[in-house]
């Protein structure tokens, strides 16, 4: 299981953006995301390393 806290995510458009850019590296990644507490748990066998990199480059850096 991979976590991330990612403070820029604000609103609905932010969490349909980090859902694309997760499937996008894994489209068989489980995802959850908790926006009021800024958590994403993505469970994939993919590196956490790429979809940090991925999310960052989409301007949602994990803190």
């Amino acid at each position: 299981m991979i976590q991330f806290t990612l403070p820029d995510m604000t609103c609905g458009h932010c969490v349909k953006v980090v859902t694309e850019t997760v499937r996008r590296i894994d489209a068989q990644a489980q995802l959850q995301v908790d926006l009021p507490s800024h958590a994403v748990k993505i469970e994939s066998a993919r590196p956490a390393a790429d979809f940090a990199t991925a999310l960052a480059e989409e301007g949602y850096a994990p803190a």
